[in-house]
């Protein structure tokens, strides 16, 4: 293991599960960016369906494997964090890819326009923007939550924006690693939605979190209405399990905003064939939501069932491999 990155100025941490030739694309990207990373530490679950041929081109590389039952949203995170001392340390997954050259160099840019407003950011999310692919649901989905224009939320946003001012993404998100050890890193464990509590955490302690809208990756899904429900079962648990960040400020209305504008949205671009998908998926996603929520009520046999480690990893975080 190489972890000589002490000099680094910017480390990309990427959890990797069965990567395939988008990941060679995304290493290809990050090496080509205006203000290129000094280091790109890989965490791979699983060696066995690992193919060292993706990253042996890449002199700064580093892959670090790991077996399945040690997987965790916040602790491996948290791990790499630890294993590298770059000043900035960006969390992507692997699925997601720069839209430009510019991506790096804009959340870097992110720090500095929230200083500008005098304030201190201790996250900056990119920017979200759908895949050629993509249904046009889920292009609404994606404006949605990630809009054209930049914003700097702090506590003093909540009651504007409700759950809206912990949005934060680990698809592309950077951190201050100074900031982010005093802070405490990830919530351990986590079977989902770390970087919201974290956020959550930044912000009560009176830090800003970024949306850089100028720094974009290419990522969106095409899930099966099963893949939605379980991972919308991660995102309830992991809400019920932090009650002291979502009680008061409740996601269902922003949930229920989504649905009523992509179904305007679907009527007016004439792509009516696609509501009765639409409907479908946010059926699936509202129950496995509110199972989620209530996961301590259910049998431990159902309970295990829907929620355990494997299948939330593989279908939240790291099997995104059919298009989504």
């Amino acid at each position: 293991m190489d972890t000589d990155a002490r000099a680094a100025k910017i480390a990309v941490i990427i959890p990797t599960y069965a990567p395939d030739e988008r990941f060679r694309e995304l290493l290809k990207r990050l090496y080509a960016q205006s203000l290129p990373p000094e280091r790109i530490f890989v965490v791979n679950t699983d060696p066995d369906r690992f193919r060292d041929e993706l990253v042996e081109r890449w002199d700064r590389v580093s892959v670090f494997h790991i077996a399945k039952e040690e997987f965790d949203h916040a602790a491996t995170r948290n791990m790499a964090a630890r294993m590298v001392r770059a000043e900035i340390l960006v969390f992507m997954t692997q699925d997601a890819v720069p839209a430009d050259r510019h991506l790096l160099e804009n959340l870097q840019t992110g720090f500095e326009a929230a200083c500008a407003e005098g304030k201190e950011a201790a996250v900056v999310y990119a920017r979200q923007l759908p895949r050629k692919e993509a249904a046009e649901a889920e292009r609404y989905g994606r404006r949605f939550s990630y809009p054209p224009k930049s914003l700097t939320k702090t506590i003093d946003d909540l009651e504007r924006l409700g759950i809206m001012t912990y949005t934060c993404s680990d698809v592309c998100a950077a951190y201050r690693r100074s900031l982010f050890m005093a802070l405490g890193g990830f919530e351990e464990p986590a079977v989902f939605n770390e970087d919201m509590v974290f956020a959550a955490k930044a912000v009560k302690a009176g830090y800003a979190i970024r949306y850089e809208a100028s720094a974009r990756v290419i990522h969106s899904h095409s899930l099966t209405p099963m893949q939605q429900f379980r991972r919308n079962y991660a995102l309830g648990m992991s809400q019920a399990q932090h009650p002291e960040v979502f009680e008061a400020v409740p996601s269902e209305g922003s949930g229920l905003r989504l649905v009523k504008g992509t179904l305007v949205h679907l009527v007016r671009k004439k792509k009516i064939h696609e509501i009765p998908a639409f409907i479908t998926g946010a059926a699936f996603r509202y129950a496995g939501y509110k199972l989620g929520k209530n996961y301590e009520k259910l049998p431990d046999r159902i309970r295990i069932k829907a929620g355990k480690k494997k299948n939330v990893k593989s279908e939240v975080d790291h099997g995104r491999r059919s298009g989504s």
